[in-house]
């Protein structure tokens, strides 16, 4: 039976018909800001420019050899802390399942494993002509369908091969023969799409303290080890090519990995200032969180190649923006011609879209056959007879999901990896706290009362409303309402924050004044008036504003901590007012509100009393189920190695805390036994569950009513 949240419910009461929907907003029409719905875009965006502005000062005191290898242990340093440090190298166990023989070159069928029992599935391609040892290549894969099969694949590998390049190619996590959320019903993704996939399973990956990178890596630096380990490859001639996720992995395994000794990155190079401005951050395996936070912009992949041939391979109307890669190859050319190294970077552009595309392939042979046989290739491309998806099947069923029962998938390393970080979670209040304040990027407000600009006073029968914007930081204005009773004398508080903004809190709000409450109703940032409008499709329905989410992220914040603060000045701001009885706040988090409302809480002991309604349960439940929705906005980067929400609200204690209707990563209602077992050591919380049907006052408002 579907559920009705309670504020849901009671605003279909006449209560609600007393107001309008929008009613309540106000900044879109004051002068506070020009475009309020770009106001938390703008401020990490903002945030951005001064990191980037930093780094290019950083940049320009490259001047040697020994300033170039400093950034460039600095960097690997940094992205490997971010993947959740480097793994065990474990036996490959590399076997060859079948042969596919052409004329001029021969396809091998190899699946190996990158870590015990996680299975990739590969492609060698072998030449037939000249004699070995050859050159390697390593050929990371985009997002395209058909995986290592998809038809510029095939012909950028098959043309490498007649050039006398020994190449390897593997499905990537999510693709091909690696599918993480195999449906067998749909013999395909549950997720529909390798981005989205990555992208739910990005985190899980974050909440363990690694990334989704952190396997694709991991797989590209065990292709390289099976790649070298073959007697037909010379292991000190060895490149990496790829397009579009393949251009990113080509970048970051040159960046890592000193193997590698010639790079053409294809449609990924460009900068995070065009970006941002731009189509904002992509799927999770291209989020480092603290990625700009650290210094670092696209440029320093090649930097952390040192000062080896590495090519930009561009389309000039490409969703990666062009300007961004004209941006950093300028740069990059400057560093290298200080260093004498001018001619170990170059730039190609074609005019077109995104994709290998016939004339990147030929500049990216080009470069290859320049630096790793000593002279240019320029011969034109052949045509290519391309194989099936099934004629370069590794496995017997076309998925390790089916064809390897005993293996196991990425979901199951993270369940293990946050298995083994359990035991060392903080135990006291304080600690926790710290960890909470640490991970969450928390900042306290500086001011012990924040500065509050007014935007009018509305009178009703039984209250005033005020309308306020309550300034958390600069740059960032939370609107308000203050609903005030009649009456002198202090009164209980009521501090609400819904997800859905403050305007669907209005009706509550004018019912507790009637009891004689004072309420403050508040859009946190990216709720409510302020919320970015969305992009559409299937990523924002999946993932909620993901692009503030992972913006944050990349510039040294989180949405949790950052809302967190935005309730701390809110509480600051009523204990504040001569109404109030600082004694008696009460706490009303909604949805994902609800996640910031307990860290806010945490920071300001003043709140006595916590209603969180439709709270996510736990991380931990994110870490066991498949599938996630709406994750990013309530996400702190390795939670989980320190503290659970459960963890949280018992650090809230003797705070009284009603969780009500607790959803699982879905957002779908859980029953009351599976929430309860989440909570079940957690003595300050009570758990409610109510059926949609039932009175709409039966568990949330009585508890309300109760803290008054």
């Amino acid at each position: 039976m579907k559920r009705t949240t309670f504020l849901q419910l009671l605003l279909a009461s006449p209560l609600a018909a007393q107001r309008s929907a929008g009613s309540w907003e106000f900044l879109e029409y004051s002068s506070v800001f020009r475009d309020v719905h770009g106001m938390l875009p703008a401020y990490l965006k903002g945030r951005a420019a001064e990191l980037l502005a930093s780094r290019r000062k950083k940049i320009e005191q490259i001047h040697t050899e020994a300033d170039l290898a400093r950034r460039r242990r600095y960097f690997r340093e940094r992205i490997w802390s971010v993947l959740g440090g480097e793994p065990e190298r474990t036996p490959l166990n590399a076997r060859i399942t079948g042969t596919v023989e052409r004329n001029d070159h021969r396809i091998e069928k190899v699946i190996f494993e990158s870590l015990p029992g996680f299975y990739v599935t590969a492609n060698l391609y072998l030449p037939k002509s000249g004699s070995a040892p050859y050159p390697g290549v390593l050929f990371p894969l985009g997002h395209e369908p058909g995986a290592k099969s998809h038809h510029a694949w095939q012909r950028c590998l098959v043309s490498l091969a007649r050039r006398g390049f020994v190449c390897l190619t593997w499905d990537p996590i999510g693709q091909g023969e690696r599918i993480q959320y195999y449906d067998p019903d749909l013999d395909d993704s549950k997720a529909r799409a390798s981005t989205i996939e990555h992208t739910m399973l990005g985190q899980k990956c974050l909440l363990a303290g690694a990334t989704t990178a952190s396997f694709t890596i991991w797989d590209g630096i065990r292709a390289l080890d099976y790649l070298v380990s073959r007697p037909e490859v010379d292991s000190n001639r060895i490149g990496c090519t790829g397009n579009s996720g393949g251009g990113t992995h080509t970048s970051y395994l040159s960046a890592l990995d000193d193997r590698i000794k010639v790079s053409a990155a294809s449609c990924y190079i460009t900068s995070w200032t065009r970006m941002l401005e731009s189509i904002g951050p992509q799927d999770a395996e291209q989020i480092f969180p603290w990625f700009l936070a650290d210094g670092f912009d696209y440029p320093d992949y090649l930097y952390a190649h040192g000062t080896n041939p590495f090519i930009i391979l561009s389309a000039i109307r490409d969703f990666f923006p062009i300007l961004g890669a004209r941006a950093s190859y300028r740069e990059v050319k400057e560093t290298f011609t200080r260093l004498g190294a001018a001619d170990k970077v170059s730039m190609f552009e074609w005019d077109d879209g995104h994709g290998y595309n016939p004339q990147r392939r030929l500049a990216g042979y080009r470069w290859l056959t320049r630096w790793l046989k000593g002279a240019e290739d320029t011969s034109p491309e052949a045509p290519v007879e391309l194989e099936s998806p099934e004629q370069l099947q590794c496995t017997p069923t076309g998925q390790v999901a089916t064809s390897f029962p005993n293996g196991i998938d990425a979901h199951s390393i993270i369940r293990r990896r946050v298995a083994a970080q359990r035991p060392h979670r903080k135990a006291g209040a304080d600690e926790l706290r710290r960890a909470v304040a640490e991970l969450s990027r928390y900042e306290a407000p500086a001011a012990a009362v924040p500065a509050v600009t007014g935007f009018g006073v509305v009178s009703r029968p039984r209250s005033r409303v005020e309308k306020l914007a309550i300034e958390s930081e600069s740059g960032i204005q939370v609107p308000a309402l203050l609903f005030l009773p009649p009456g002198e004398g202090r009164h209980p508080a009521v501090l609400i924050a819904d997800a859905a903004g403050k305007s669907s809190a209005a009706g509550v709000s004018e019912h507790l004044v009637e009891k004689g409450a004072v309420v403050l109703a508040v859009d946190l940032r990216g709720y409510g008036e302020t919320r970015p409008k969305p992009e559409g499709g299937s990523w924002s329905r999946a993932f909620g504003d993901y692009d503030s989410a992972a913006t944050a992220w990349l510039v040294g914040k989180t949405l949790p901590g950052m809302r967190a603060r935005d309730l701390v000045c809110a509480v600051r701001y009523l204990v504040s007012r001569p109404e109030v009885d600082s004694s008696r706040i009460t706490g009303v988090g909604v949805g994902t509100a609800a996640v910031p409302m307990v860290f806010g809480a945490l920071f300001d002991s003043r709140m006595k009393r916590l209603i969180l309604e439709g709270m996510l349960v736990s991380y931990q439940a994110v870490i066991d189920a498949r599938l996630n929705q709406d994750a990013p906005e309530q996400i702190v980067p390795g939670a989980m190695a320190h503290f659970d929400l459960p963890d949280v609200a018992a650090a809230l204690a003797p705070c009284r805390i009603d969780l009500t209707n607790p959803v699982n990563p879905l957002g779908q209602p859980m029953s009351q036994a599976e929430a309860e077992r989440a909570y079940a050591q957690v003595a300050n919380v009570r758990v409610s569950v109510r059926d949609g049907e039932d009175e709409p006052f039966s568990t949330f408002l009585p508890a309300l009513l109760s803290a008054l």
